[in-house]
């Protein structure tokens, strides 16, 4: 029987909520298709912060790097700036463990109204794919002078040839085994260097994936044709912080950024690769017992489906469906009154 080690980081706020129920359907699918997984679990956190003036220990990255994958809660809690938060914790995983893919889908499911008309269950279900690890999120830049009339901050993007190459066959390859259409967000038009870069590295992979139809679109226009014909997308690839941003907006349009999920990958698997859920830490609602645990359900069935056990995340996705669609179990940030635990027993009931 195969069995996968798996690190827990519940991190902040309602991530320390959504993650057991994670970890009950994980067991229950792996019951069901012949497979066991074991947990470490870590305190890392912003309350560790508080209490010792690092997100996590210097050997955090040694302690994860003989693990499977990694499920993640949430980060990010008041009192502790949010850049803190994210460079003290997440950052330094999705760059030490080269997890430069972030993969994030995007589905309107039937039983969860979008906002938009134009959103309808069966014809909304693409994927946002996003550079993960450079890009606009770079480290190199700083601050001068410092409380003057002349201060500066200067924040440097970097794209690499390697770095996008790599995020661009990633994205053709899951669009090849898709519905073979990928677009491109660029804004070339008015950022002169780094995004005709971009552009010209999506054409040469592009040539290099005749199957695939892709095309681009300015990201201002693109962020429009989300809202008015969400329906035209299959796969998308970005920039990390048009990736970001899509994503974000994207999860709004499926009717709800408490379901979506997001994998960071190591698509080598030289390193684990790490899933979590989209929504942040919510701390107002945090250990009220109302959290939706969607998000962290659909990112484990995304680390199943990355540790080779495709037909049991296929049952996870089918039981998420499931109850949206045949039962009228919702928590709050649905428009129900259910409880998280309530809301997890009649999943795993489905599944």
């Amino acid at each position: 029987m195969t069995h996968h080690h798996i690190a827990l980081i519940p991190g902040d706020g309602i991530g320390t909520e959504v993650l057991p129920p994670a970890q009950r359907v994980v067991d229950a699918a792996g019951a069901r298709h012949g497979f066991t997984c074991s947990y470490t679990a870590y305190d890392w956190s912003c309350e560790r912060y508080a209490r010792e003036g690092a997100m996590m220990p210097a050997d955090g990255l040694d302690q994860l790097r003989d693990k499977d994958a990694i499920l993640l809660g949430a980060v990010g809690y008041p009192g502790v700036p949010d850049h803190v938060s994210l460079w003290g914790l997440l950052i330094p995983i999705r760059r030490g463990f080269r997890q430069y893919v972030n993969v994030r889908p995007i589905r309107v499911f039937e039983g969860v109204e979008s906002p938009l008309r134009a959103a309808v269950p069966g014809e909304v279900d693409f994927v946002v794919v996003r550079e993960n690890v450079e890009g606009e999120y770079s480290e190199i830049g700083g601050r001068l002078n410092r409380g003057f009339a002349e201060e500066m901050a200067v924040q440097e993007a970097v794209f690499t040839r390697a770095g996008v190459t790599r995020v661009l066959d990633y994205a053709f390859g899951l669009a090849a085994r898709r519905d073979r259409r990928l677009t491109s967000a660029t804004k070339s038009n008015g950022i002169v260097h780094t995004l005709p870069f971009w552009d010209e590295l999506v054409a040469e992979r592009g040539a290099e994936h005749p199957a695939v139809v892709w095309d681009q679109e300015h990201i201002d226009a693109l962020a429009a044709k989300f809202v008015l014909d969400p329906a035209r997308f299959d796969v998308v690839v970005a920039s990390n912080l048009f990736g970001d941003i899509l994503s974000d907006l994207a999860a709004a349009v499926a009717g709800s950024i408490g379901i979506a999920p997001a994998a960071n990958l190591n698509p080598e698997r030289d390193f684990p690769s790490m899933f979590e859920p989209v929504h942040g830490s919510a701390p107002d609602i945090a250990g009220r017992g109302i959290a939706n645990p969607l998000g962290a359900i659909w990112s484990a069935a995304l680390m199943l489906d990355h540790l080779g056990h495709r037909a049991a995340a296929d049952d996870i996705t089918a039981a998420i469906a499931a109850v949206l669609a045949k039962t009228d179990v919702r928590t709050p940030d649905l428009g129900g009154d259910s409880t998280t635990a309530e809301f997890t027993e009649k999943l795993l009931e489905l599944l």
